[in-house]
């Protein structure tokens, strides 16, 4: 059996996730590798990516991983890697959009230019590429799109400055598109996690055990990924224990 073949055999079990290559993108390939999805893995660091990539497929055996660099921010990147995506001819199940950035600083003092950044590496990014699947999408009518947002979605966020509105902005993405994927039974779902444990955090002094673990982000998508077709989690609102930092 050829690749392609395969592919087209998986039906329910192709999955897309961006910002893949570490932290909570590798940890969300990790989980639905090991129950056998397809991934279709972008990042924009290649080396890191394929490194994650192969580590994946050597655990399992049994889930295709395909790689696709890019820099998601740039709106041409990010359409070519859904053209290519597109191209493949499979069922686009799941598409989880967790590329983005996090630069801290204040509205009043941070440097020019750290607004548009933001918001094209934490919006745009999932904008562009989701324009481009939905036509697919829509027209197989089902599947399920994850955006992954933040704390900063919902409150002001200490240093948050432009990141916090970029992912104000993403939740509005997320919200609006909702309501507009409802009749072609497309779910979205909007992911608001607080502090998770990645190597971002090396070095900071804080504790692992004070804030959550990347399994724990993957394991409550996978397991609103697996809802009945008729039931769709909306927001899903996630913090440490003992509460934000």
């Amino acid at each position: 059996m050829n690749s392609e073949n395969k592919l087209k055999e998986q039906v329910g079990k192709n999955i897309i996730i961006t910002g893949a290559g570490r932290g909570i993108g590798k940890g969300l390939a990790e989980k639905y590798a090991s129950k056998g999805y397809n991934l279709f893995l972008c990042s924009r660091s290649e080396k890191t990516l394929l490194k994650s990539a192969e580590e994946i497929r050597q655990k399992n055996k049994n889930s295709m991983v395909l790689t696709y660099a890019a820099d998601l921010k740039d709106k041409s990147q990010a359409q070519a890697f859904g053209r290519w995506i597109l191209e493949k001819d499979f069922s686009i199940d799941i598409l989880i959009n967790n590329a983005g950035d996090f630069l801290p600083g204040s509205i009043y003092n941070e440097e020019d230019g750290v607004l548009e950044n933001m918001i094209e590496i934490n919006l745009y990014s999932a904008y562009h590429l989701t324009r481009a699947l939905l036509p697919k999408m829509m027209d197989q009518k089902h599947g399920h799109i994850f955006n992954m947002c933040s704390i900063a979605s919902l409150q002001a966020y200490a240093s948050g400055g432009s990141y916090s509105i970029s992912k104000f902005a993403l939740m509005g993405f997320s919200k609006n598109l909702r309501e507009e994927m409802k009749p072609y039974n497309i779910k979205v779902t909007a992911v608001y996690p607080g502090a998770v444990y990645t190597s971002s955090w090396a070095g900071s002094g804080v504790q692992p055990d004070r804030i959550m673990r990347v399994e724990d982000i993957a394991e409550i998508i996978y397991s609103i990924s697996q809802l009945s077709p008729q039931a769709c989690a909306e927001d899903i609102v996630l913090r440490p224990q003992y509460g934000d930092l």
